[in-house]
């Protein structure tokens, strides 16, 4: 079985790194490349890195402090933010990024997924997806969670695995920052209905949320920010909660 992975998150404005409630109200939480260093230090597994306001700035994600990230680390790094073409990746990438992720951009070119793949691998390509349960469905929203797609979650996940997305990182705009817990329901789904892995993102508030996400919905990985940030949780400690919840985690 493959081991599951913990994957801290640095959302970045205006070069620092912050965090919000369901995508508002964000606060710093300090420098990144400090972050970054402390949680290659306590064991995770990836780092990914996503320059909110780079897309609806029409802007690259800020290269310079990539390339102090990527220098600190010596985890695999995913970066997103402002991507919309081939060039940003290779820019990303000439950065030190492992891994692009791309959201509003795979929206409204999907094509742009199956390029990427071609050019530098599916193991490349990391598509996030910002899902809202909105009036009884979960829908995807693009934008920084601003705008609606009138795409079904599901079905625009199945739609980026088929276009060779190696990877879906997928954040419940619903748990996010609320630390209430991962969306188990939409989370499972997606797992289930593709055959690429998953990371859940939003709403981790304390260690069991990810017993349970693990336990409950097939995903690969899970990722958080605010209960790292602000030292509520230890990744090493995390780990070896999960290793004694006999979950396969890398220690």
């Amino acid at each position: 079985m493959l081991k599951r992975r913990i994957i801290p998150c640095l959302d970045i404005m205006n070069g620092r790194a912050v965090k919000g409630v369901n995508f508002v109200n964000l606060k710093d939480a300090g420098d990144p490349v400090e972050l970054a260093k402390v949680y290659a230090d306590q064991g995770a597994d990836e780092l990914v890195f996503l320059d909110i306001t780079a897309t609806i700035e029409n802007r690259q994600a800020l290269a310079g402090l990539v390339e102090r990230i990527a220098a600190g680390i010596n985890i695999p790094f995913t970066v997103g933010g402002g991507i919309h073409n081939i060039e940003d990746v290779s820019v990303m990438l000439r950065a030190g990024a492992d891994k692009i992720t791309i959201n509003s951009a795979a929206v409204r070119n999907p094509e742009l997924i199956k390029k990427i793949a071609g050019e530098f691998g599916s193991q490349c390509v990391v598509v996030a997806i910002d899902t809202k349960y909105h009036q009884n469905y979960w829908t995807v929203f693009i934008d920084g969670g601003r705008t609606p797609t009138g795409y079904m979650t599901l079905d625009w996940a199945k739609k980026v695995a088929n276009l060779g997305a190696g990877e879906i990182l997928l954040t419940s705009m619903n748990n996010d920052g609320t630390k209430a817990g991962f969306a188990l329901d939409i989370t499972g789904d997606v797992s289930r209905h593709v055959n690429i892995p998953v990371i859940a993102s939003g709403g981790a508030g304390k260690m069991e949320h990810f017993r349970d996400v693990f336990f409950s919905t097939g995903c690969s990985a899970a990722l958080a920010a605010s209960i790292f940030h602000y030292g509520e949780i230890d990744i090493r400690e995390l780990k070896q909660y999960l290793k004694n919840e006999n979950i396969a985690i890398r220690i």
